[in-house]
């Protein structure tokens, strides 16, 4: 296992062909993986904020998209296919690394489950997290060998505190960066540049979605409270200006029946919230 982790250290940042068509590919990243990659990042500025780590680490966020969710197997760790040894690694090879990439794709995506930052969290806090050095790097197209569940992972003692609305949020921000989950609408996200992004803005709007945010900043302007968030959209990452007035969100398009009552752009607060002892 210590060689296998070893070879993790020598070939990181590195992947397969496959790994980087496929990267090259995708316009953005999946549902999932940004949630993998906010829930990382806090989870790596909490340890440090609290002196749990000496430094900033990096945590896998692939392992969480490789895992969270995922039925349990009991006794997986003693399964004689989940041991590291050289014939199941070559068994692994096999069936995996050297099979056509369509088959690899289509066996992934069948297995592709959706969850979100508070769902990292737990379960982060349920089963530790590996070094990022020690893990696939996001987006790995291929299948996890059996025997990663040999990889050691890193304890995590904590709790998800959430917050209900802009307030609470502005608390939790005080002790910690939070994430949340942002309400994009194009062109007008496209647009901001260094300006607020306040939404949406006449008929030409687009409903993008939901997308993951961290909190890093909140100030007033205007007698406003505008929001800091730092995003990934289009695999580009950017600080955001966001407004925390509530609005009508047409969520749906032009179909007026779908129009909800105000809400602000900003959803979903949540920190990780480590227990020192």
């Amino acid at each position: 296992m210590e060689s296998w982790l070893e070879s993790f250290a020598i070939t990181d940042g590195k992947c397969h062909p496959d790994c980087l068509k496929a990267n090259n590919e995708q316009e953005d990243y999946d549902a999932c993986q940004s949630a993998a990659l906010v829930a990382v990042s806090l989870i790596s500025s909490a340890r440090v904020i609290f002196k749990i780590d000496s430094k900033y680490t990096e945590y896998s966020p692939q392992y969480l998209v490789d895992n969270v969710g995922k039925e349990e197997v009991e006794g997986e760790m003693d399964q004689p296919s989940c041991q590291y040894t050289v014939g199941n690694l070559l068994s692994y090879l096999v069936e995996n690394v050297w099979t056509k990439k369509e088959v690899r794709q289509r066996e992934m995506d069948q297995q592709r489950r959706e969850f979100t930052v508070k769902d990292c969290f737990e379960f982060a806090f349920k089963k530790g997290l590996p070094r990022n050095g020690h893990w696939a790097h996001v987006g790995c197209i291929f299948p996890v060998p059996p025997f990663a569940c040999q990889i050691p992972r890193v304890p995590m003692k904590g709790e998800v505190i959430e917050a209900a609305n802009v307030s609470e949020a502005l608390k939790l921000g005080m002790q910690q960066p939070a994430a949340a989950r942002l309400h994009l609408f194009s062109p007008e996200f496209d647009l901001v540049g260094e300006g607020i992004y306040d939404g949406p803005s006449g008929n030409e709007t687009r409903y993008v979605g939901l997308r993951d945010v961290l909190m890093v900043e909140a100030e007033k302007i205007k007698g406003e409270t505008v929001f800091t968030v730092q995003i990934c959209y289009k695999k580009k990452t950017s600080f955001v200006k966001v407004s925390t007035r509530s609005m009508i969100l047409p969520l749906n398009g032009d179909d007026k029946s779908q129009v909800t009552e105000p809400a602000c752009l900003l959803v979903d607060f949540c920190i990780p919230r480590f227990s020192i002892n």
